[in-house]
């Protein structure tokens, strides 16, 4: 028995699981040790079942009359009106019922503040705290948890006792990746999941529609508000073939990120299908979905097949297994269904890829990539290898990177570059331990970190370099901007595989092509790495290792949440200020950012995660990432009110102590990367108002207007060109603010002169209230 059922079964006083009313299932009073486990962290609720989704989905097929992609049938699957809810895709705004929430302890913190703001007494959905994000590896997996746990105790107890009275599931530090944890417990096929991550469509491995939100979405769902989605399109991919030798499932989605780019999957959902998706394992899938926000992609999904039962059945879910079989029609695309757009791989000529440096969508061939990396004068010195991190963890990436150590190790040889191994889960951790695989990697050379992010998200104490000094890192990760790992903007990080980066690590280089070069082992031999080769699951039964799971008390009225008022750490929330019924008038532009402007860049990690929590605090991160088209400098802007430079954070703090509103000015696909809502809880917080761009990534445009800010497109992309550093922007039109009526720029330079402007907005009629309101938080408490 999984924790799975919580989201499909109620758990009735005579012991049965009952199933949409139809379904029965006898829990028996013998379990295995992995089975008390899982039964510690069972909530029974009720919130969808099979019986449930297949009624809607033949609601829907019907109103349409057309065959239905698989996302659209667990999506649609999900709408809180099914016979009345418009649907065009890419138009259209859907109102859904999500099965449940997760967060990770960096966003958890802003979205449980929010959450108790809110005034309700207990969370809607079955929800968990994921802590991952707070452990920085630093010596070594049991030292740096140890360390995290003294450094991070106010914000774990809060979390902690937060969780416990609002009646959310708590995973401590040291239990795995928020995503890894949410495979091997929460995620199955026809399921419909909200985190808090970007990253949390990797969860689509398993046949789910896992979307990553900002905080405030995930106070909806916990509030049992009908969750709003923008209606996506479906991109199809299409996978012929076979995977073979050095290829592995990480090449498909670093394939289709050279082909559709950072923001080529905006506003869509990636539905991977055809007679290839069988040679990818679980896991594999779950790999590929969850790099699928690196594209922009709303989430991505494979369907329903023996892999996902086998995966199931290992992680001590058969009975959903069998129930998923009984409904697979449900949890495969209709054949005849149409995408927007069709993407075609044949795996059997796949090649082994790594994509980078400085974005992930920059795709190389391995067999190219040295002599790319000479004509560019990219670092060829691989300085660190890094494998694990949530997209590639699981038991097969361990076992084949394992599998190439040993040959290293056979002939004598060790890494070349320093190597370092996240594991995902506690689960895994004790799994690969007990079989082998950890004590190979670390006599290889390897470090094994904690089961949390660490590297991955820059939560890195790098001591062989300094700042500013040119290196390469290859990481089998899913994110490569600049800084991120380390904070160093010097440093040229390409992903990969594990079995790429294992391979590049022990060479030491990046023109060392695995599939054809030599090594020199101790004795002065050449030879050859073999294809890795790993099992997908263990042979025998998961190791399950620690029980870090807290599971909510049934009566939580004894339970404090306390927030000290001088901590630096937890601010409790203020609400923002509602609009004034008058146009924006005269906004001074605070900075015009050139170029790419990640979330990293608006609101760094790293350092700055201890302060995610304290919204004061944090806010001295605002855009010291971005770079001013005005001088080519981060963090250096100038003051219109007193023509002096200083950072931005500063600036901004000075307008509004000033009583001035600022605006933004972007490029495309503003906001890109992860879904942290601080980016724009911050440009709030500090006085801003209106952020425009050429084009907005989804989560962060979801993120502003949540926050009561605007959001706006050019209508012309060209009139970026127009917009001047010293410039004071008025947006006009707000008294008849409505869906699809663009609104005007007044834009005002030091000349004198002006121009107008025409700005875009997708706000619907609900989102417009949250502006009116000051965000969507205060909406929800005028609507109580």
């Amino acid at each position: 028995l999984s924790t799975s059922f919580q989201t499909i079964a109620t758990l009735r006083k005579d012991g049965n699981l009952v199933l949409g009313g139809a379904r029965r299932l006898h829990v028996s009073a013998a379990f295995n040790a992995k089975a008390k486990v899982a039964m510690s962290r069972f909530e029974p609720s009720s919130s969808i079942n099979y019986e449930e989704l297949h009624e809607k989905i033949n609601i829907v097929r019907k109103r349409l009359n057309r065959p239905l992609t698989l996302s659209e049938k667990i999506v649609y699957g999900h709408l809180d009106d099914p016979a009345g809810q418009e649907i065009a895709r890419g138009r259209t705004y859907l109102r859904l019922r999500p099965d449940r929430v997760a967060m990770q302890d960096a966003t958890a913190q802003m979205a449980m503040l929010q959450f108790i703001s809110s005034g309700l007494p207990r969370v809607a959905v079955p929800t968990t705290i994921h802590c991952d994000h707070l452990i920085e590896a630093q010596i070594g997996g049991v030292e740096d948890l140890k360390r995290a746990k003294e450094v991070n105790q106010e914000v774990y107890n809060f979390l902690a006792t937060a969780g416990a009275k609002y009646g959310v599931g708590f995973w401590k530090p040291g239990s795995g990746i928020i995503h890894q944890i949410i495979l091997e417990n929460y995620a199955y096929p026809g399921v419909m999941l909200i985190g808090t991550d970007s990253h949390t469509p990797n969860g689509g491995g398993l046949g789910s529609v896992c979307i990553g939100v900002g905080g405030a979405d995930a106070v909806d769902v916990m509030a049992g508000i009908p969750w709003e989605l923008k209606c996506p399109n479906v991109i199809g991919v299409k996978l012929t073939g076979r995977l073979s030798g050095w290829t592995s499932p990480k090449d498909v989605i670093l394939k289709v990120a050279g082909i559709l780019t950072v923001k080529g999957g905006t506003g869509a959902i990636v539905e991977y299908h055809g007679p290839g998706v069988d040679s990818v394992s679980c896991t594999g899938m779950a790999t590929i979905c969850n790099m699928g926000a690196e594209i922009g992609a709303t989430t991505s999904i494979f369907p329903y097949n023996h892999r996902m039962k086998t995966y199931l059945n290992k992680t001590g879910r058969a009975d959903i297994a069998a129930l998923a079989d009984e409904y697979k029609e449900d949890l495969v695309p209709d054949p005849g269904c149409e995408y927007d757009q069709v993407i075609e791989i044949n795996l059997s000529e796949l090649k082994p890829h790594i994509n980078g440096p400085f974005t992930p969508d920059l795709a190389h061939p391995v067999s190219e990539i040295g002599a790319v990396a000479e004509k560019n004068g990219w670092p060829l010195e691989v300085k660190v290898g890094l494998i694990g991190s949530c997209t590639n963890s699981s038991y097969e990436d361990m076992g084949r990177a394992a599998s190439l150590a040993k040959q290293a190790l056979d002939r004598g040889l060790k890494c070349k570059a320093a190597f370092t191994v996240t594991p995902g889960s506690e689960q895994i951790r004790a799994t690969i331990e007990r079989d082998g695989f950890s004590q190979i990697l670390r006599d290889v050379g390897g470090v094994v970190l904690a089961n949390a992010c660490g590297p991955c998200i820059g939560q890195w104490d790098r001591k062989d370099v300094k700042k500013g000094e040119k290196n390469t890192i290859v990481t089998s990760y899913n994110r490569n901007f600049t800084s991120r790992n380390d904070a160093n903007p010097a440093t040229h990080a390409f992903v990969t595989s594990p079995e790429i980066v294992t391979a590049l690590a022990i060479a030491g280089t990046l023109k060392f092509n695995p599939e054809t070069d030599y090594l020199v082992g101790a004795n002065g031999e050449r030879f050859k790495l073999e294809p890795p080769n790993g099992d997908e699951l263990p042979a025998r039964e998961f190791d399950p290792g620690q029980d870090t799971y807290q599971h909510p008390p049934a009566d939580s009225t004894s339970v404090r949440v306390d927030v000290s008022p001088t901590s630096t750490r937890l601010q409790l929330l203020e609400p923002f200020d509602k609009w004034n019924g008058k146009d924006l008038e005269d906004l001074p532009v605070l900075i015009k950012v050139k170029g790419k402007c990640t979330t990293d860049h608006i609101s760094a990690a790293g350092p700055w995660l201890k302060f995610r929590g304290h919204l004061d605090n944090i806010s001295n991160n605002l855009l010291i990432g971005a770079v001013n088209v005005d001088n080519n400098a981060v963090n250096k802007i100038k003051n219109q009110l007193t023509g002096e430079y200083g950072g931005v954070p500063d600036v901004a703090r000075h307008y509004k102590a000033s009583g001035l509103s600022w605006v933004v000015v972007g490029d495309d696909n503003y906001g890109e990367g992860s879904s942290r809502e601080h980016a724009a809880l911050e440009p709030r917080h500090l006085g801003g108002r209106v952020i425009i761009v050429k084009s907005f990534a989804r989560i962060h445009e979801t993120n502003l207007k949540k926050q009561g800010m605007l959001p706006l497109t050019f209508a012309d992309p060209a009139d970026y060109d127009r917009i001047r550093p010293d410039d004071k922007i008025s947006i006009t039109g707000l008294a008849n603010f409505s869906p699809g009526k663009p609104l005007k720029g007044v834009v005002k330079h030091g000349d004198g002169s002006q121009d107008i402007i025409t700005l875009n907005h997708t706000f619907n009629d609900n989102q417009i209230e949250w502006f009116h309101a000051g965000s969507a938080l205060n909406r929800m408490k005028e609507l109580q």
